[in-house]
């Protein structure tokens, strides 16, 4: 299983991933999101930055796909485990996949330099 952040989740319903990021979501076909990454589309939506929201027939289909981890005392309790700091809705999704013990999908510079998780 892998957790996948905003943006890569974003990308990959509209088809736009590099060929790392496509090879990686095909080997491993088991997808998550942290509950977080739902504010973040309907924020995004709600900003103007994404075009569609939550209740977009297509993404909500590809969503409910996905297992949504919920955000819980130990994934708040393991942001203090992270070694790099971001904004609290990156950090809850690395603290998520650090909870979980599953790798995480991600393009941020900030969270690819962590020696905390496991990624991909």
């Amino acid at each position: 299983m892998l957790n996948l952040d905003t943006h890569i989740l974003v990308k990959a319903f509209e088809g736009s991933l590099t060929p790392h990021e496509q090879s990686v979501l095909t080997e491993d076909p088991e997808w998550s999101i942290s509950a977080i990454v739902l504010w973040e589309i309907a924020k995004l939506h709600q900003l103007g930055r994404l075009r569609y929201g939550l209740d977009y027939e297509p993404l909500a289909t590809a969503l409910d796909q996905l297992y949504v981890w919920p955000i819980t005392r130990q994934v708040c309790l393991n942001l203090r485990s992270l070694d790099f700091r971001s904004d609290p809705a990156d950090e809850i999704i690395a603290a998520t996949s650090l909870t979980h013990g599953i790798p995480l999908l991600t393009r941020d510079s900030r969270i690819r330099k962590s020696k905390a998780l496991k990624l991909r």
